[in-house]
């Protein structure tokens, strides 16, 4: 079952996962960053 094939995918996913993790909160950071804007505390 561990072979070379299934650990690359398993690297490969993992890879993706942090990517997508990464662009989601990045996206959210600069979401947030823009509405500070028109805040007017």
């Amino acid at each position: 079952m561990l072979d070379a094939a299934f650990l690359s995918h398993v690297i490969l996913w993992v890879i993706g996962a942090i990517a997508v993790c990464g662009v989601v909160s990045s996206f959210a950071a600069m979401f947030s960053m823009g509405r500070t804007g028109y805040r007017e505390d």
